[in-house]
């Protein structure tokens, strides 16, 4: 079974989603996203392992490590988010190299990557039935990119935002408060122009020389 992968092969777990933000409740699930690694001779096979897998947790999500550095080099705001997470539970000395390169993995690229995926969010919704927790995070997904170009590295706890955050997911925001909060987000992206923080590409021989680092300690 896949599931074997996890945790057997597995060198980095951590907690996302509203419990790393800092915006969890009561109700609030764990979500678990994490990072494993399979043996080189299994690559050997016709039959491929798993670029990734579900479980065996519930909200428990894994990718293998090739796979998860190629998202993380495109920019992938889930996978980038993973890599700064300040709730990590299990790290292996392959996890730990993998946490030490995560800048390696920044490039201008994320700019678009973050705010595309808040407006493809925004677009799903309507604005006379708001899903309003859909709508925070959102707004998140924008807070966390504008301080990633402007400081190099996402924003993953929302301390700073949580109260405005927690009152936009309980509705207590009007809809036109949100367009003006996103608006402003946006322009502020605007303002930045060329410049900001991000390399204008990924530093990809430092992730290729880890991952075959990765694939040789495995043989």
């Amino acid at each position: 079974m896949e599931t074997r992968f996890v945790p057997d092969h597995l060198i980095l777990s951590v907690v996302t989603g509203s419990r790393a933000y800092g915006l969890e409740t009561a109700e609030s699930d764990v979500d678990r996203r994490g990072v494993f690694a399979v043996p080189t001779p299994l690559f050997w096979r016709l039959d491929k392992p798993p670029t990734h897998v579900e479980g065996p947790a519930p909200e428990q999500f894994s990718w293998e490590v090739e796979r998860f550095c190629a998202l993380a080099l495109e920019a992938n705001p889930t996978v980038l988010e993973c890599l700064w997470s300040p709730l990590v539970e299990h790290v292996a000395p392959a996890g730990e190299d993998l946490l030490s390169i995560r800048r390696a993995f920044l490039s201008a690229r994320a700019r678009q990557t973050f705010t595309g995926y808040a407006a493809a969010q925004f677009r799903r919704l309507d604005p006379r039935r708001p899903k309003w927790k859909q709508a925070m995070h959102m707004i998140r997904l924008l807070v966390s990119g504008l301080h990633l170009a402007r400081e190099g590295e996402p924003l993953v706890r929302m301390d700073e935002h949580r109260d405005r955050l927690l009152a936009l997911r309980r509705g207590e925001l009007s809809w036109a408060e949100v367009e003006r909060w996103r608006a402003e987000l946006s322009a502020a992206f605007d303002d930045l122009g060329d410049t900001g923080a991000l390399p204008a590409a990924p530093d990809r021989r430092t992730v290729d020389d880890y991952l075959v680092s990765v694939r040789k300690a495995l043989l």
